[in-house]
């Protein structure tokens, strides 16, 4: 059995016509995501693309403890690796907002303004806990990480006419401005420890793991190369693509890559 993972391009209103490379894109779609498959050994963890032409909904996911039964909560992490010229994304609120404010400002449009903006470039790295209000702008492409849930309630979403679950979305949401500590940027070079709990862990990795990170990585991971192909168990793997490693020495790596195993 081949250890790199299914894709699926999932259409959205707010995709691209035309995919970056090394995606290739099917005539007449608009791709919004590339979704890997989760593993049955990995279930937990989600490995998604994610291409904007237009703005995502303004949403808010649960934590474990919030979501309906039967379902995870959802904590997520973006890295950018394009961004067009004044591309953002909106994470937590510019100062502190009260449920019933924040509701009248979702139903007005006001909380498209009242929602921090952060510029995005090419290896800013974003972790969204779960309670944070957030939105994708248009005009990335980015890596997101998450705890495998489908969990999401959407606020606002700019008059497209879907539907909004304010109930359930303010009844999660946190109204505090989003902390600093959650975003930086990762130089283009080197190791970089990026997510480190509760729900999984990440690294980004330029060329062999040092003995640091092996000491963290135990069993199967998922392994991303980001822009050189890499090999596990002997299969090549490319950029846009996600496999499933037995286990860290298992991976014959080159270049820049992600690593993510659940904690």
């Amino acid at each position: 059995m081949s250890v790199v993972l299914p894709t699926t391009l999932s259409e959205r209103p707010w995709g691209v016509d035309q995919l970056p490379a090394p995606f290739s894109s099917p005539a007449g779609k608009r791709v919004g995501e590339v979704w890997f498959t989760p593993p049955t050994a990995l279930d937990a963890l989600l490995v998604k693309y994610i291409f904007t032409s237009e703005a995502l909904s303004v949403q808010v996911h649960p934590n474990d403890a919030q979501a309906p039964k039967g379902s995870r909560g959802k904590e997520e992490c973006w890295l950018i690796r394009h961004a067009e010229p004044g591309a953002k994304i909106a994470i937590g609120f510019k100062a502190p907002i009260g449920p019933e404010a924040m509701r009248a400002a979702a139903l007005d449009g006001s909380i498209e303004d009242l929602l921090a903006w952060y510029p995005a470039k090419p290896g800013d790295f974003f972790y969204i806990p779960a309670g944070t209000v957030h939105a994708i702008g248009p005009g990335l492409s980015l890596i997101e990480i998450q705890q495998n849930s489908d969990v999401t309630y959407r606020l606002y979403d700019y008059g497209r006419g879907r539907e909004l679950h304010l109930d359930a979305g303010i009844a999660v949401a946190d109204g505090s401005p989003y902390d600093p500590v959650n975003r930086r940027h990762v130089p283009r070079g080197g190791e970089a420890a990026l997510v480190e709990g509760p729900h999984f862990r990440l690294d980004r990795l330029d060329g062999p793991a040092s003995a640091a990170v092996a000491a963290r990585y135990h069993g199967k991971l998922l392994v991303l190369p980001l822009d050189t192909p890499l090999e596990v168990c002997g299969e090549t793997v490319g950029p846009g693509q996600c496999a499933l490693a037995p286990s860290l020495d298992k991976i014959d790596f080159a270049g820049r890559s992600l690593i993510a195993q659940p904690c």
